[in-house]
C-alpha cells in the first residue's frame, strides 16, 4: 500500500468510508460510524471553472476556503505562506486537501489534512489541521513524510476534555489506487491511549456522487459535533476524568520530531 505520492486524476474526489476510534484506557471505548469526506487537487481547483463541486458557494453540498486556515478567501495561499515561513519552499506541485465539506451550510472539521508535492510529484510534507470544539485551531507539520511510515509530533493542543495535554501523537498515512487511510493514535506519559483512524475510497465528484452522499448521510456534518457530544456523554458516564481546558500554544505549527 506504499507510494510516494496521491496518483489521482486533478479532480475533485468524494471519499466513501469509515471513521473510528478507540480508547485503550483507563477502560476500553470504541466506535465506528460510515463517513464520506472530500479529497481536493487545491491548484488544480483555483483553476477550475466546470467541477461539480461548489467552491465557495453554497450548496446543499461544498467547499469553502474560509473553513480553513487563517480563514481569508484563498486557502492555498495560506498554506503556501506556511510552508514558506517553515523554510519548505519546493512544494510547488498539487496540494491535495483531505476534510469534510460544508453540507447545507454547515460544517466542523475536527482534522484536515494538507498533503503537499514537489514539483516533481513526490510527497514533500503533510499539514494536519485541527480544530477543537471551543473554536481553535492548531496545525501539525510532517516533512518529508512517506506513505506507510510513522511520523511522531508532541501534543501540545487541547482537543478532548478527557485527555491531558502531553506525550506525543502517531500518524500514519497510505494510500493505493483510489483508496486512502489516514492513521492517528496518541500516546499519553504512560503509552497508549487512542488509536483513530478515517479511511475511504475515493471517486470524482460529479452530481450522482453527491446524490449518494448527501442521500446516504444526508446531516452528515451536523452528525460529527452531535457524535463527538455523544461519546463525551458515554465516557463521562464511565466515570473518565475530566481535564480542564488549558491556554492554547503560542505557536501555531507544530513540527514532526523526525
Amino acid at each position: 500500500m506504499a507510494s510516494s505520492s496521491i496518483n489521482l486524476p486533478a479532480v475533485p474526489h468524494i471519499g466513501f468510508g469509515q471513521v473510528r476510534h478507540k480508547r485503550i484506557k483507563p477502560v476500553e471505548h470504541a466506535f465506528a460510524y460510515p463517513t464520506y469526506f472530500l479529497m481536493l487537487p487545491m491548484r488544480s481547483l483555483s483553476k477550475e471553472t466546470s467541477t461539480s463541486l461548489k467552491h465557495n458557494r453554497w450548496a446543499a453540498l461544498s467547499f469553502y476556503d474560509k473553513d480553513h486556515g487563517d480563514g481569508r478567501a484563498d486557502s492555498l495561499s495560506w498554506l503556501d505562506e506556511l510552508l514558506r515561513s517553515e523554510g519548505i519552499a519546493d512544494a510547488t506541485g498539487e496540494i491535495w486537501l483531505h476534510c469534510y465539506p460544508r453540507v447545507f451550510g454547515y460544517t466542523f472539521k475536527p482534522v484536515s489534512f494538507w498533503y503537499c508535492h514537489s514539483i516533481d510529484g513526490t510527497l514533500r510534507a503533510i499539514v494536519i489541521e485541527v480544530n477543537n470544539t471551543f473554536g481553535e485551531r492548531h496545525c501539525y507539520l510532517l516533512e518529508k513524510p512517506v506513505f506507510g511510515a510513522e511520523q511522531t509530533a508532541t501534543k501540545v493542543f487541547h482537543v478532548s476534555p478527557f485527555n491531558h495535554v502531553e506525550g506525543s501523537y502517531r500518524f500514519r498515512f497510505m494510500t493505493m489506487d483510489s483508496n486512502t487511510l489516514a492513521r492517528v493514535d496518541y500516546d499519553d506519559a504512560t503509552g497508549p491511549l487512542l488509536e483513530t483512524s478515517v479511511s475511504g475510497e475515493l471517486e470524482p465528484i460529479t452530481p450522482q456522487s453527491i446524490r449518494k452522499a448527501l442521500y446516504s448521510y444526508p446531516m452528515m456534518t451536523f452528525g460529527v459535533i452531535a457524535r463527538i457530544h455523544w461519546q463525551a456523554f458515554k465516557l463521562w458516564r464511565k466515570r473518565i476524568a475530566y481535564v480542564a481546558k488549558p491556554t492554547p500554544p503560542e505557536l501555531f505549527i507544530t513540527r514532526s520530531k523526525t
